[in-house]
């Protein structure tokens, strides 16, 4: 299934867990290279991502000279946005249309966040769906060029309150553009005890025709446990950093999955997936002994005369349930036996009038 497939045919009552889409965000992990881009996607690819996601900016268009840093100095020392910005902006338009070339030979979804209207204007020829960064969730006018191209929309909730929220969103309900929102927390990287995931049952009670989903900017652990637990959680569709080396210094490789960690991604989500298992409450066909054996049936609490009246202390009830349900309790009282019945038999409706 594509992205904007998945999102255009959410429904708040389908099934509250099932398995997500995830987007591998390389960002611009290339760091300017068209062969580690064709990698990055080639990776991704293998190991089961749905999508690929590039970021598309200029640095004299997406940040002023001025702009400090919010992450981590110790994992990447750059101190201005601009500085850093300027270090991976090198890909435009050209790039973008091979890269989407190289993703349909891959078999992968492209996409890219732009981060200004003249990147959005030719990506929008690239991809079937948009996707909103959590720095331009209050940025309005942007986003109601964004859904002015008619398709559906993710949107990150980083670093935003409630209110914020809620009036991002209701600029893009009016144009009508289906939605996918993504929890998340702004915080390179974010320790697993910040992830804050009960946010995201918030995120589905107060905005439920939204497809929930989750970016995550945590450092994978060897159980996956926060995306794990988000998919449990009901996100069903899941961003994450993606790198083809996670020792690389700076930008997002050092909490960024690798193509190793994708693949254990994927394997321990379906295998909890195996265990949520049906979502609709009914009995299974491996339960069938234990219905037959362990539930109960009428007995007879003392022997029972051919012609007596069935009364209460007439009837106690046991297992198997190979007779008259307990459940018929009230209609077997003041029936008559049509056969004598000995104390402890399993009651059956052709002993009864």
């Amino acid at each position: 299934m594509r992205l904007g497939e998945l999102i255009a045919s959410y429904r708040p009552d389908g099934p509250a867990i099932r398995r997500p889409l995830i987007i591998a965000e390389a960002g611009v992990n290339h760091e300017g290279s068209m062969e580690i881009a064709r990698r990055l996607i080639d990776q991704a690819a293998e190991g089961g991502a749905d999508a690929i996601k590039f970021q598309t900016y200029k640095a004299d268009k997406i940040a002023s000279r001025n702009s400090p840093a919010y992450w981590d100095l110790s994992k990447e020392p750059t101190r201005s946005q601009h500085e850093l910005f300027s270090k991976y902006d090198k890909f435009w338009k050209s790039e973008y249309e091979a890269l989407r070339r190289h993703c349909d030979e891959a078999g992968i979804e492209f996409l890219s966040t732009p981060f200004d209207v003249e990147s959005a204007a030719f990506l929008d020829d690239l991809m079937d769906v948009v996707k909103i960064s959590s720095s331009d969730l209050t940025n309005l006018p942007f986003i109601e060029v964004l859904c002015g191209f008619g398709k559906p929309i993710i949107l990150s909730t980083g670093a935003s309150d409630l209110w914020e929220i809620t009036q991002a969103v209701g600029t893009i309900t009016a144009h009508g553009n289906p939605l996918a929102l993504l929890h998340c927390v702004l915080n390179y990287p974010t320790p697993d005890e910040g992830a804050n995931l009960g946010m995201l049952l918030d995120l589905r009670r107060r905005f439920p025709e939204a497809l929930p989903g989750y970016s995550d900017h945590t450092v994978p652990d060897a159980e996956k446990t926060v995306l794990t637990t988000a998919t449990l959680l009901g996100a069903q569709l899941i961003e994450k950093h993606f790198t083809h080396d996670k020792t690389l210094p700076g930008n997002d490789h050092y909490h960024a999955m690798d193509l190793a960690d994708l693949r254990d991604i994927r394997r321990r989500i379906d295998a909890v997936l195996t265990i949520v298992g049906d979502q609709e409450k009914h009995a299974l066909e491996s339960e069938a002994p234990a219905r037959e054996h362990a539930r109960r049936s009428l007995v007879a609490a003392r022997p029972i005369q051919a012609g007596t009246t069935i009364s209460a202390t007439d009837l106690t009830w046991k297992r198997p349930a190979h007779g008259i349900s307990p459940r018929e309790y009230s209609t077997v009282l003041g029936k008559r036996a049509r056969v004598d019945i000995a104390e402890d038999d399993i009651l059956q409706w052709w002993m009864l009038d």
